[in-house]
């Protein structure tokens, strides 16, 4: 063996040193016990060495007949063999999945833009369950190579349940602004009433919508009341009917005052004839008359008819003589009032 002659050559030098004498001219006295001394000891190293050696051992290393790196060299291979598969069914499901998924997301797109739904929902939505479907793959795919994700979807429900009690309020107007740009109870431009705020919807947000007012004044309002509460849109059909309520002096002549009313629609082109208006006495109270009119016209034309049709009426009435009341009130005294009984 190799190693075995190297060791034999080794320790020939080393006797051979030790017994040939240096010559004497060149080296003193006190050198050559020094260089005595030092042979013996590198003498003895080596022969301890060789004698400690399990030379076996080294060829079995040497060979590759070792227990231990056999053993190793074979686990090796195994992991290899058994993991090669899994990874290769791992890149297969993410190619697949990656490919589902952007079809799931044109297929969403496309729907949203059958339902005429906003830009800011359709972009949202998208890149929500586009983000969703990523995640759900990838815990797929660390589950087929033997990741668990069992700790890793526990903390993130843990995180997710944290944060949405904190932000409660804001995934509820979060929600509605979702209920709302897709079920489209109105859209923008929309003249509604929900309870105390009544105005044109300017603008729909997925947390809160504009509506303004009359005055010019912005309200914001936040989506969970208008998804959850009632609300009015006065402007959802092309057609709105517009009440007016019209009085008159007890002691007028009805069928004139009819008449008269009915002169005023017909004059008003804005006015539709189909639905066709309607005139009748709806109250009799303490001091009028009271008149309801009913007539039909466009959404666009509403408040133009609503502030007009008020004025051509009262002309009509002063025109023909037509009373328009007051509150009043009548006293009547007794001549002979009675003695009032004295307390004492």
């Amino acid at each position: 063996m190799l190693l075995l002659d190297d060791t034999e050559k080794l320790m020939a030098a080393a006797a051979q040193s030790a017994t040939t004498p240096a010559p004497t001219d060149s080296i003193a006295s006190g050198s050559i016990a020094e260089v005595v001394q030092k042979s013996d000891s590198t003498l003895h190293t080596v022969i301890d060495t060789v004698r400690n050696m399990n030379l076996s051992d080294i060829k079995d290393v040497v060979t590759g007949q070792n227990t231990i790196f056999k053993d190793a060299l074979s686990g090796l291979v195994d992991l290899t063999v058994a993991f090669v598969p899994k990874l290769l069914g791992c890149i297969l499901v993410l190619w697949i999945g990656f490919k589902l998924i952007k079809l799931l997301k044109k297929a969403l797109t496309k729907l949203l833009d059958k339902r005429n739904a906003e830009g800011t929902l359709k972009g949202f939505l998208t890149s929500l369950v586009d983000v969703m479907m990523k995640v759900m793959l990838i815990i797929m795919a660390m589950d087929i190579i033997g990741i668990k994700a069992t700790s890793f979807i526990a903390v993130l429900g843990a995180a997710g349940l944290a944060v949405g009690m904190a932000l409660q309020g804001t995934l509820q107007n979060f929600a509605g602004g979702v209920i709302i740009l897709l079920l489209r109870p109105f859209k923008v431009g929309d003249y509604i009433e929900c309870g105390s705020y009544k105005g044109y919807v300017k603008e729909i947000r997925i947390f809160h919508t504009l509506i303004r007012p009359f005055n010019g004044r912005i309200i914001i309002v936040p989506n969970s009341e208008l998804a959850t509460k009632s609300l009015i849109n006065h402007t959802r059909e092309n057609v709105i009917r517009l009440d007016v309520i019209a009085s008159v002096a007890y002691g007028s002549d009805l069928d004139k005052v009819r008449q008269v009313i009915m002169d005023v629609i017909k004059e008003d082109k804005q006015i539709l004839e189909d639905p066709i208006p309607k005139v009748s006495v709806s109250n009799l109270g303490d001091s009028s008359v009271d008149y309801s009119i009913w007539v039909w016209t466009t959404v666009e034309d509403y408040w133009t008819v609503w502030m007009r049709i008020r004025e051509n009426i009262y002309k009509a009435f002063y025109a023909n003589n037509i009373s328009i009341p007051f509150p009043q009130m009548d006293v009547h005294l007794d001549p002979k009032p009675k003695d009032l009984p004295v307390q004492s």
